[in-house]
Order: structure tokens, then sequence, then C-alpha cells
């Protein structure tokens, strides 16, 4: 088996280059690749890398993810997060290439207190959302074969993230205050990378599994109860610590306002996913506190 896979550089993409490695021959790229064209600013040249490299399946972990920036910056958000795997899934389609493709909870409104189904009514409230959204729908157009996952709340102990923000700031001030009325599962780009792998050898196996599949971590919390999570655990590990989980102060959306508009249900119902693939997806504080064993 040939694996293509393109946003090798982010969150997600690194931790695929590890997970998808067993599958079979892998050919990671990124925008800096020099022997294949990678770059999603220039679209319409993926179609030959994909041609070129003739894969069994093409993983797109590359996207536009700088949600506030998209908001000054919609075309080229569209260009990135639909152009480019509209073209990539017409390619895919054309060599008989199965197509993994990642997504969001901002495609939907926020609204309620009810975990999204994959058959839910989509309504974003950004720019980010929208042109998530609209590569969703060009994705599943154009390539038959293909497996979308919706996520949310992303983090990895590579590079920067929540937990590790919260954790400097805590070093530095007696009080945080964080957000408490957005609703969501933490969820890693390990996980996210392990159960893809899972997901594209039992999709090969039976084309029926192929759609559209919503992937976070078990739970919910908060951005506020993440936080509280986060440095509850640092305490452990005997990091010192000005704040405490009891120092940090709840606060609603609107007392730090954005460009782009954030929803405040991002709970995503899984059951679709555990049952196609039989697959567990473990407590969200599960991975975080692993993520926090590797980086305190």
């Amino acid at each position: 088996m040939k694996i293509l896979l393109l946003g090798k550089g982010g969150q997600v993409g690194w931790e695929l280059q590890r997970s998808l490695a067993p599958l079979g021959e892998l050919v990671a790229l990124d925008s800096h690749s020099t022997e294949y064209h990678a770059d999603f600013s220039h679209p319409e040249l993926l179609a030959e890398t994909v041609h070129k490299v003739r894969p069994d399946v093409v993983v797109n972990a590359a996207a536009h993810t700088a949600v506030d920036r998209a908001e000054s910056e919609p075309e080229l958000a569209r260009k990135l997060n639909a152009t480019a795997p509209g073209v990539l899934a017409e390619a895919a389609q054309a060599i008989g290439a199965l197509m993994v493709h990642y997504s969001t909870d901002y495609v939907f409104d926020g609204s309620g207190t009810a975990p999204w189904r994959e058959d839910s009514a989509t309504g974003p409230l950004s720019v980010y959302g929208q042109t998530k959204l609209e590569g969703e729908q060009l994705v599943a157009r154009h390539c038959a074969r293909h497996l979308i996952f919706r996520t949310s709340w992303v983090y990895a102990a590579r590079g920067g993230n929540f937990a590790k923000t919260m954790l400097r700031l805590a070093k530095e001030r007696d009080r945080l205050t964080v957000i408490d009325d957005q609703v969501g599962a933490p969820t890693g780009a390990e996980l996210l990378a392990d159960v893809t792998a899972h997901a594209i050898r039992d999709t090969l196996r039976d084309a029926s599994k192929a759609g559209l599949y919503h992937v976070v971590a078990g739970g919910e919390t908060t951005w506020n109860g993440y936080a509280r999570y986060v440095l509850a655990q640092a305490q452990v590990a005997g990091v010192e610590l000005k704040a405490s989980p009891d120092t940090v102060d709840p606060v609603p959306t609107r007392a730090f306002p954005t460009p782009a508009t954030r929803p405040h249900n991002s709970r995503l119902d899984t059951g679709k996913f555990r049952s196609a693939f039989g697959l567990d997806l473990p407590h969200w504080q599960a991975g975080v506190a692993r993520m926090l064993r590797e980086t305190l």
C-alpha cells in the first residue's frame, strides 16, 4: 500500500507520520517539499502530485487553521480549506484512491446542548467554519471513497497548545480568567492519528465504511474546566505555580471578543464512528494527562 500524506508538519500530520507508517509506503509532504508539489496556496498543481505518486490513499492533514485571521483573508482560507481539498479529491477519484480529510465542529452554529450528529443541520458562524464545510462538501462530491473526520479542540505535545499557555500564565499570575460557556472535548492529535490508521485499514477492506464521522475524545468540559484540570495535574507533578485550580475564574465568551465567532456547543456524537470501526475513544482527561506527563 502507498499513502500520500499532505500537511506532515501540523499537529495531526506529525502524528500521522508515525501512525500510518506501518500500513505501507508513506510519502509525507508539506508546503516546503521539493520533490513533489504540496503547497495548498497553488491548488491547481496538487493533482499533478497525486498522479505522480499514485497512492492507494490520500490523507489531507493540511488546512488554514488561524480562525481569527481567516476573517480578514477569506479567499486564502477558502483556497486552503475548500479548493485544495476539492482538487485532491478529484485526483484521488481519478486514480481510484481513498481520500481522508479532517473537518471541524465549527461547521455547526454551536446552539443547544445536544451533541451534534453527522446528519445535524450545519450553520457555520465564521469564515473558517464556512470554508471547512465547503471543503467537506467538495471532498464528498468528487471522491466516492472518502473518510471525513470532524473533530474539535485538537492539541498535541509538540508545539504550542492551550495547556502550555495556562501553565505559563499560572506561573506568572495569582489568578486566571478562562471562558466557561463553551463546551467540548479536548482531543489529542495522537488519538486522531491512531484511529485514522485503523479506519483506513478497515475502509480499504470494506468500502461501505466510507463516509463522514465525528471523532473526539470521550467526555466533555469547558475551557475553564480544562484549565483547572491542567493546573491540578501540574500541582500533583510538583510544578510551582502562583495560580491554582481554585483561582481560575469563570467568564463568558463575550469577555474575550475575537474577530471570529466561536460555537458555544462543540459536543460531537461519536456513536457512528465507534460502531462502524469497533473502537473506543478514551476520556479527554486520559489524553491530556499523558500529554502533560510528556511536557511537564
